[in-house]
């Protein structure tokens, strides 16, 4: 695929960021790739791993003259990054996103950004439990999902990012701010929240030890809690940010758990055996669209392949 821009800038240099300057030189679809982190340990280990072209030392040096710039931060840090980057950006320049909300990016960032700056928000639905910059590889995006929210954006602006999540390997769908964050509730988040309370329920056991937690893990246990291994600034973020769509789908899932806790209590096997069978046969969907190969890619590094 022939290069889709001269210049790309990525803000935050994590496993999203890392990934994303691998892919893109993989394919070939940028001139040069320079990132920016705000911490000076991470700005060295990405020079020290040759992760971007260049890593500037300041927002506003990253962001001079690139025609692409992507925001991969956590999403209560966009509004920020937005404002201190937008007097910098140059006319005709596209901001994109990889954050898990969308509404509230959208409404932090696009008052920042300068008349003839276009805004194309997106989401790739691709990650590990890693992070930093050393956590990237060329192909976290393949074959998984990418929701592009075009939220008004010019079509030839929202076209050209659809080309580059499809040359890093990706998947594309467009979709509405708000039905983003609704499908993003179920699917991610709210599993996220869950994880997170199970490890904390086995940490506050008294009766079960922290050793025993570790020892006798089960499949079930250990790869459910996987995901609570992540990033605890971004999960912040996204709870705080998806606040809405995240209570309503907590509350269904409240409602459903305690259907579940009264067939136990009172003994109702075919009321379990139907709910089971019925989320099974969902478990299979997920597995025959291909969206269950990312724990092949959980701990590679830059550079490796399959």
């Amino acid at each position: 695929m022939a290069v889709l821009y001269d210049r790309v800038a990525l803000i935050g240099l994590g496993l999203i960021a890392g990934s994303m300057s691998l892919a893109m030189r993989r394919g070939g679809l940028a001139g040069d790739i320079v990132g920016y982190a705000r911490s000076a340990e991470s700005r060295a280990t990405a020079r020290e791993i040759g992760l971007c072209d260049s890593v500037a030392e300041t927002m506003a040096e990253a962001v001079a003259g690139a025609d692409l710039i992507v925001l991969c931060v956590p999403v209560g840090a966009m509004g920020a990054v937005a404002a201190e980057i937008g007097p910098h950006l140059k006319p005709g320049a596209t901001v994109s996103d990889v954050g898990s909300v969308k509404r509230e990016v959208i409404d932090a960032v696009a008052p920042h950004l300068p008349k003839g700056v276009h805004f194309v928000p997106a989401h790739p639905l691709a990650g590990t439990e890693h992070s930093g910059p050393t956590s990237g590889f060329a192909e976290l995006f393949d074959d998984r999902y990418c929701i592009i929210v075009p939220e008004g954006a010019e079509r030839a602006a929202v076209d050209r990012v659809l080309d580059l999540w499809r040359g890093m390997g990706a998947r594309v769908e467009e979709m509405d701010a708000a039905h983003h964050d609704l499908v993003l509730a179920v699917t991610s988040h709210t599993p996220h929240l869950i994880a997170y309370t199970m490890v904390g329920v086995a940490d506050d056991l008294g009766r079960v030890t922290d050793s025993e937690v570790i020892q006798f893990s089960a499949a079930g246990f250990r790869d459910f809690t996987r995901i609570a291994a992540s990033d605890p600034t971004m999960w912040r973020d996204v709870f705080l940010h998806n606040k809405d769509a995240t209570l309503e789908i907590l509350g269904r899932f409240t409602e459903e758990l305690f259907a579940l806790q009264r067939a136990i209590r009172q003994g109702d096997g075919e009321m379990l055996h139907d709910y089971f069978t019925r989320t099974r046969a969902i478990r299979r969907g997920i597995i025959e669209a291909g969206q269950d190969t990312a724990a092949a890619n959980f701990g590679r590094k830059p550079g490796t392949s399959s």
